[in-house]
């Protein structure tokens, strides 16, 4: 993965252990405070979020123990792969764009940022500026042409 997007993943686990919880875990108090917990919608709705929460931060704990950031000078500069920024044409709609290959857990399309797991992302693995792709996706089977490629 990026450092970028390792960076961005320590710093939400470190608001999700350090402000989330704590203010999850005070409404748990205060629900239990009010009295019996069978009929107690405010309790329930708290341990609910708490699950949530403490998945969530044990998915990105598991995420980071086995993550590695990638060092881009050793990465082909001629060949897409992994924090390559490809600039490509689909030839079937002819619409131009440009996206940044990824790890899945980066993947934001508003970001113009693209999992190297998608459909697009594997397709487009190994290949140099030049190249016709054909890609199946949900709409249908896409050419796609790389313009050009960056690091």
């Amino acid at each position: 993965m990026s450092q970028e997007g390792y960076d961005k993943l320590v710093a939400e686990l470190h608001q999700l252990e350090s402000v989330e919880y704590p203010r999850v875990k005070e409404a748990l108090i205060e629900a239990r405070e009010k009295g019996d917990l069978s009929e107690n919608y405010e309790y329930r709705a708290a341990r609910r979020e708490q699950g949530k929460l403490l998945g969530r931060i044990r998915f990105m704990q598991r995420v980071l123990e086995y993550a590695r950031v990638l060092d881009t000078s050793r990465l082909a500069p001629d060949t897409v792969g992994l924090l390559s920024r490809v600039g490509m044409t689909n030839l079937t709609t002819g619409s131009s764009m440009s996206y940044t290959i990824v790890s899945p857990h980066e993947a934001n399309l508003q970001e113009h940022k693209l999992s190297i797991k998608s459909p697009i992302g594997r397709a487009l693995v190994g290949k140099r500026a030049g190249d016709t792709v054909e890609v199946r996706v949900p709409a249908g089977i896409q050419q796609i042409r790389i313009d050009s490629i960056e690091r």
